[in-house]
Protein backbone atom coordinates (compact mmCIF):
# COMPACT_ATOMS: atom_id res chain seq x y z
CA UNK A 1 0.00 0.00 0.00
CA UNK A 2 2.74 2.46 0.80
CA UNK A 3 4.18 2.20 -2.70
CA UNK A 4 0.99 3.70 -4.16
CA UNK A 5 1.30 6.81 -2.01
CA UNK A 6 5.01 7.15 -2.77
CA UNK A 7 4.27 6.87 -6.47
CA UNK A 8 1.69 9.68 -6.29
CA UNK A 9 4.08 11.90 -4.33
CA UNK A 10 6.93 11.20 -6.76
CA UNK A 11 4.66 12.06 -9.70
CA UNK A 12 3.57 15.32 -8.03
CA UNK A 13 7.20 16.28 -7.34
CA UNK A 14 8.18 15.47 -10.92
CA UNK A 15 5.36 17.66 -12.22
CA UNK A 16 6.53 20.55 -10.04
CA UNK A 17 10.10 20.21 -11.30
CA UNK A 18 8.93 20.03 -14.92
CA UNK A 19 6.82 23.17 -14.47
CA UNK A 20 9.79 25.01 -12.96
CA UNK A 21 11.96 24.21 -15.98
CA UNK A 22 9.31 24.97 -18.61
CA UNK A 23 10.14 27.84 -20.97
CA UNK A 24 8.37 31.12 -20.16
CA UNK A 25 5.30 31.93 -22.20
CA UNK A 26 5.64 35.07 -24.28
CA UNK A 27 2.83 37.63 -24.54
CA UNK A 28 4.39 39.65 -27.34
CA UNK A 29 1.99 38.37 -30.00
CA UNK A 30 -1.07 39.15 -27.87
CA UNK A 31 0.27 42.62 -27.10
CA UNK A 32 0.89 43.32 -30.79
CA UNK A 33 -2.65 42.30 -31.69
CA UNK A 34 -4.08 44.54 -28.97
CA UNK A 35 -2.34 47.69 -30.22
CA UNK A 36 -4.56 49.09 -32.97
CA UNK A 37 -3.67 52.78 -33.06
CA UNK A 38 -0.38 54.42 -34.02
CA UNK A 39 0.75 57.85 -32.87
CA UNK A 40 1.13 59.96 -36.02
CA UNK A 41 4.13 61.81 -34.57
CA UNK A 42 6.34 59.11 -33.02
CA UNK A 43 4.73 55.94 -34.48
CA UNK A 44 4.16 54.40 -31.05
CA UNK A 45 1.56 51.62 -31.10
CA UNK A 46 -1.28 52.30 -28.65
CA UNK A 47 -4.25 50.15 -27.62
CA UNK A 48 -7.19 52.58 -27.96
CA UNK A 49 -8.11 56.14 -28.93
CA UNK A 50 -8.45 57.35 -25.35
CA UNK A 51 -4.82 56.43 -24.70
CA UNK A 52 -3.80 58.13 -27.95
CA UNK A 53 -5.35 61.37 -26.69
CA UNK A 54 -3.56 61.05 -23.34
CA UNK A 55 -0.27 60.28 -25.11
CA UNK A 56 -0.61 63.24 -27.49
CA UNK A 57 -1.41 65.62 -24.64
CA UNK A 58 1.56 64.43 -22.58
CA UNK A 59 4.25 63.84 -25.21
CA UNK A 60 3.24 66.09 -28.12
CA UNK A 61 1.33 69.02 -26.58
CA UNK A 62 1.88 71.35 -29.56
CA UNK A 63 0.53 68.86 -32.10
CA UNK A 64 -3.13 68.70 -33.13
CA UNK A 65 -4.86 65.56 -31.88
CA UNK A 66 -6.36 63.69 -34.86
CA UNK A 67 -9.97 62.55 -34.71
CA UNK A 68 -10.86 58.93 -34.03
CA UNK A 69 -12.36 58.63 -37.51
CA UNK A 70 -8.97 59.41 -39.08
CA UNK A 71 -7.51 56.27 -37.46
CA UNK A 72 -10.27 54.06 -38.87
CA UNK A 73 -9.75 55.25 -42.41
Amino acid sequence: MTRGLQKQQARANADKRAAAHAPPKSQLKAMAEGNKFKCPKCMLMIANYKLVVQHMEAKHPKEVIPSEASFNA
